[in-house]
């Protein structure tokens, strides 16, 4: 099965893709999603709380110490909403959920546990012209392999070319041509295939596919919100009026709340972890440039370009890359432009992923 993680929108110009459309589904497939997601004890807290949970044994510790579990027992709703999320690598090109035949919590979860999530589709059936329903089972296991929920549910998929996002793309030949070759690109992989059958989710490009020339459009975009921006500039300490004082804003800025430029930087290289999720370590930011301000309300879209790849002289199982990140706003207008440099494991390196089940 080869199936990309890109889609080819240019010369030597890729745009991040997830999710299968309707047809590359077929009963038996079986998916792991990756990453895992390990819980802690307060957002545990916090979902409980800011839901208006009444029960107590997710968050009075005196309490859940006098029950069988002796201690405060996970969110069942966190659990079903990570699994779903985690599964958005595979899934992501649906239309909706049309509903859950069954969401059963078959073992504890407590804060601390790490949670995977593992697909099989058990039937498609065609629905219309625009797409289809997958049935599917997802697993959830924690990190000592337990199952702790299982959850089946129908999802309605769009089918190829019917998504919103291809509908202005291009359906000739040559576009069709071009996307069989990247789907062949094995840098461009979305899955590996285990020796029992089942896809492992990849992301993330080794120092050997990184080719300068290169530039990687990032996917999902990212709005910034009101209450996440003033949120970040108290947790930074941020003392300026214009990142969270709302009646300042108001009455001296035309009610434009702006977002804090290191929250700004924070969002936009976040984007692009998903093409350079198998870094080592970020090296530096260099030349970094602001253009239009951010506000509250703004959706950014980043791409990178590879400028340069050179062998590490220190850690010979790593590479240096030189990346330039660029991103705008819902307008065009330019935001933000820096250049970093990343240390990158080399493929076969003496990395975590294998060992980690990644």
């Amino acid at each position: 099965m080869s199936l990309s993680a890109y889609t080819c929108i240019g010369e030597r110009r890729y745009r991040e893709r997830f999710g299968l459309d309707f047809e590359d589904f077929r009963p038996g497939q079986r998916f792991r999603h990756r990453p895992g997601v390990t819980f802690s004890q307060q957002e545990n807290v916090d979902e409980a709380l800011d839901s208006l949970n009444a029960a107590m044994i997710h968050y009075d510790a005196c309490y859940a110490a006098k029950t069988a579990w002796r201690r405060e027992l996970m969110v069942s709703t966190v659990t079903l909403q990570r699994l779903i999320g985690m599964s958005s690598k595979t899934f992501g090109r649906k239309d909706r959920i049309t509903g859950f035949d069954e969401i059963a919590m078959t073992a504890p979860v407590f804060g601390g546990d790490t949670i995977y999530a593992e697909s099989e589709v058990v039937a498609v059936s065609p629905a219309d012209a625009a797409g289809g329903d997958v049935s599917v089972v997802c697993r959830g296991f924690n990190q000592d392999g337990k199952e702790v929920a299982r959850v089946r549910y129908t999802v309605r998929v769009w089918r190829r070319g019917h998504h919103p996002e291809d509908r202005d793309r291009p359906s000739s030949e040559a576009a069709a041509a071009s996307s069989e070759a990247l789907a062949a690109d094995p840098r461009f992989l979305a899955y590996r295939e285990e020796a029992d059958g089942a896809l492992t989710e990849q992301v993330g490009l080794f120092f050997e596919d990184c080719r300068a020339g290169e530039t990687f459009v990032h996917w999902p975009r990212r709005t910034l919100l009101r209450d996440e921006a003033m949120f970040h500039a108290w947790r930074a300490l941020e003392l300026a009026p214009q990142y969270h004082d709302l009646d300042w804003v108001e009455r001296f800025a035309g009610g434009e709340l702006r977002v804090t430029e290191a929250w700004l930087i924070t969002a936009a290289t976040a984007m692009t972890t998903r093409t350079f999720g198998r870094v080592v370590a970020n090296l530096a930011w260099t030349d970094v440039r602001f253009g239009a301000p951010a506000r509250a309300g703004d959706t950014l879209q980043s791409e990178s370009s590879i400028l340069d790849a050179r062998e590490s002289r220190s850690r010979p199982h790593e590479g240096i890359l030189a990346v330039e990140t660029r991103a705008a706003n819902q307008r065009g207008e330019p935001v933000l432009s820096y250049q970093r440099r990343l240390l990158v494991y080399k493929r076969g390196a003496a990395a975590p992923y294998v060992s980690a089940g990644y």
